[in-house]
């Protein structure tokens, strides 16, 4: 219980707005503006309101020592199914929890860390070695964009990071063309459907809402791993 209090205090405390994440208020048809969720941006995409983005000031909070416990990363890891010459994205990569991770799995192949707050990417680069700069490249996203080269990834990781997308239509396009014909991305979010998931609302997303989403860019479900404590594995595939 202790632990839970501290993520429930630190989540209010870093999921707040920052200079770098202005919110566009023009108007489109994707997207509407009302107001909801203290914790949202008042944006609105397909029925869902978009949480604020976690700004490089939590950046301990994705190393904290109970995540292994709360989260199972190991077994994450393991439902990947990452072979030596993957080639993987991980999307809202933070300072390189599941990076450093992956890349010693795909030690033929590469792991692209991709973020928008360049704080980020410096942490993620202070913190590798020799043996991980071989395969391992950082690079900065935009909100409409991964800015990775065209079919280059076989799989592509998301935990956590998508429903804080300020434009999700846009990087799912952006995601599609990144991504190979065969390829897979592994969707990681808190579950919406389980109100003993101690995390707050608008920082979950339930099954259905995600399906739908991914459908608007022509993906499909291909399987929902239900093994981890708190958090949905959703792996989707083109239609």
């Amino acid at each position: 219980m202790k632990h839970i209090t501290k993520l429930l205090i630190i989540l209010s405390l870093v999921a707040l707005p920052t200079g770098s994440f202005g919110q566009d208020t023009s108007k489109d048809e994707k997207y509407t503006f009302k107001k909801g969720d203290p914790n949202g941006i008042g944006k609105w995409y397909m029925g869902r309101e978009i949480a604020h983005v976690m700004g490089f000031q939590g950046m301990s909070w994705l190393e904290r020592p109970e995540l292994e416990a709360e989260e199972n990363t190991s077994k994450l890891i393991k439902n990947m199914n990452i072979q030596p010459e993957d080639t993987i994205a991980d999307i809202g990569a933070g300072s390189g929890y599941h990076v450093f991770k992956m890349a010693k799995i795909a030690n033929q192949g590469f792991v692209f860390a991709v973020d928008i707050q360049e704080e980020m990417l410096e942490a993620i680069t202070e913190n590798s070695d020799d043996e991980s700069r071989k395969n391992i490249s950082t690079v900065l996203g935009t909100e409409k964009t991964v800015n990775l080269p065209e079919n280059s990834v076989d799989k592509i990781l998301m935990v956590d990071v998508y429903h804080e997308f300020n434009y999700p239509y846009e990087m799912l396009l952006s995601i599609k063309e990144a991504l190979r014909e065969d390829g897979e991305i592994y969707l990681i979010e808190y579950r919406a459907e389980d109100a003993t998931v101690p995390i707050k609302k608008v920082h979950k997303m339930s099954e259905s809402q995600a399906v739908k989403e991914m459908k608007a860019v022509g993906f499909k479900l291909k399987e929902n791993i239900s093994n981890l404590p708190w958090q949905h594995c959703m792996v989707f595939i083109r239609e």
